[in-house]
């Protein structure tokens, strides 16, 4: 199963990454979280790794729509958006929220979970 949309884009890690957010943004997603995979292993295990930040990103309307339909869905929030380093170029993922929701089996989130993913899918299409 695909659990996420991926773009790939010619540009430097820092210009891909400020047009994510902007991207973001437009959607109405503010980013909570922000993991710099690169800078974590080299500080805790003194490993080097390609350029690799997690945003954990989220659209406070449907995300207040997704706790009141289910109690424990913040274990599956925000929506992780990944903005990596490849040998063609800095890749841009995001996850496919229908994808996660199929764990939860809870109905009342399908219709948070397409909106959800329309929107991830624009600005994945918009980089």
């Amino acid at each position: 199963m695909n659990y996420g949309f991926t773009k790939t884009i010619q540009a430097s890690f820092a210009d891909a990454e400020a047009k994510v957010r902007a991207e973001l943004q437009k959607a109405g997603f503010g980013i909570l979280t922000e993991i710099d995979v690169q800078a974590t292993l080299k500080k805790k295990i003194d490993a080097d790794f390609r350029p690799y930040k997690i945003l954990g990103a989220c659209n406070p309307p449907f995300a207040l729509k997704a706790l009141t339909a289910e109690a424990h869905i913040g274990l599956m929030l925000p929506c992780n958006v990944v903005v990596q380093q490849t040998d063609a170029g800095i890749e841009i993922s995001a996850i496919d929220p229908v994808a996660s929701m199929i764990a939860v089996k809870n109905a009342a989130l399908d219709g948070i979970a397409t909106e959800v993913r329309q929107k991830l899918e624009k600005v994945i299409a918009a980089l």
